[in-house]
């Protein structure tokens, strides 16, 4: 068979080829079985190959290469304008291929099965955290039921609990799942505290997260999660990378006018929440004459709002990253505000 390129829709047993000449003429639409796949690549002269990067994508992106073939992951939010009416598998498929052929597409990089297992620990901890958030707002949620309310917070979990508990008009039963609610939320602060505590070791042995560590704003856990999941290499510049963090602001120009509007949220939602927690943190403690007050930072909070400060810094901690994951430079203390 004589192709251009091959695109391929994934799922958890069939999956969809779609292939296409040199005039991207379709010339072979075919639904194979998961244990196909590889039979069917290795028949197969060198082709560029497409696939959408979701679940699985990275692995059959290795298995593939290593057939010799040229495999492009296309990210999903630029996939789904070229899916045509009536959504199906195959034109999911030739959604992929038409992705594929634009010169101008971005293209997700390829993660190493070292870089996947390290991010593990990184994933399973943001699990448990938001498994432990949504436990407590399901337990402040019930008791506001029972005329009780809680200010938000892990560290009002104790007394909401107490309240309940010594509340006479609240049902036996209903106590009982309010103390069970609270058990389950120490377990899983007892997995969060075990968890940090592997990263703690980690971020101990590893030359880039201790590097990381010296910026203001950033600690042990950032520095390590950064150092584990994060590859300078993926990105042309420290812009880029803010970019891909979702520390923009979205642009609504036309017409020769520009108009920036709200950050954009795109990206990783755990690293950008880290970062911005970081830089709100070290904006409560800026004060003239401190060794992270640079005067930058104290005059962008004379003209703009607390919030609005934190994610600009959290933009220019994102870009001091890179630089330093990519350059393999220590971090430069600015000069403090007098």
């Amino acid at each position: 068979m004589e192709c251009k390129r091959i695109s391929i829709d994934t799922s958890k047993h069939a999956f969809t080829i779609h292939a296409v000449d040199e005039k991207e003429r379709p010339v072979l639409r075919h639904d194979l079985r998961r244990a196909q796949i590889e039979r069917f690549f290795a028949r197969l002269a060198p082709t560029e190959v497409a696939l959408e990067a979701c679940a699985g994508a990275h692995h059959w992106r290795r298995r593939l290469i290593a057939l010799g073939h040229l495999v492009k992951l296309i990210p999903p939010q630029y996939v789904k304008p070229f899916v045509k009416r009536g959504k199906n598998d195959r034109n999911d498929a030739e959604a992929i291929s038409e992705a594929a052929s634009r010169p101008t597409m971005p293209l997700v990089p390829v993660k190493t099965v070292a870089e996947q297992a390290a991010a593990v620990i990184v994933k399973h901890r943001e699990m448990l955290v938001g498994q432990r958030t949504q436990t407590i707002n399901v337990l402040r949620g019930h008791a506001a039921e029972f005329g009780i309310v809680a200010a938000k917070g892990k560290g009002n979990v104790e007394a909401l609990l107490a309240a309940l508990a010594a509340e006479p008009t609240i049902p036996e039963i209903a106590k009982a799942m309010f103390a069970e609610m609270g058990r389950h939320v120490a377990d899983l602060d007892a997995k969060i505290v075990a968890v940090d505590r592997q990263l703690l070791e980690q971020h101990k042995g590893s030359p880039v997260s201790q590097r990381l560590w010296a910026i203001p704003g950033v600690g042990p856990i950032t520095a390590i999660t950064m150092a584990l999941s994060v590859n300078p290499a993926n990105f042309e510049s420290g812009r880029h990378f803010a970019a891909w963090l979702g520390l923009t602001p979205r642009e609504h120009s036309t017409g020769g006018k520009h108009r920036l509007g709200r950050i954009s949220k795109a990206g990783n939602e755990r690293f950008r929440q880290l970062l911005v927690v970081g830089a709100t943190a070290l904006i409560r403690v800026a004060k003239p004459g401190r060794r992270s007050a640079t005067a930058w930072l104290l005059g962008l909070l004379e003209r703009r709002p607390r919030k609005v400060a934190a994610v600009a810094l959290a933009n220019k901690v994102a870009r001091i990253i890179w630089a330093m994951m990519a350059r393999g430079e220590a971090y430069r203390h600015q000069p403090a505000s007098a």
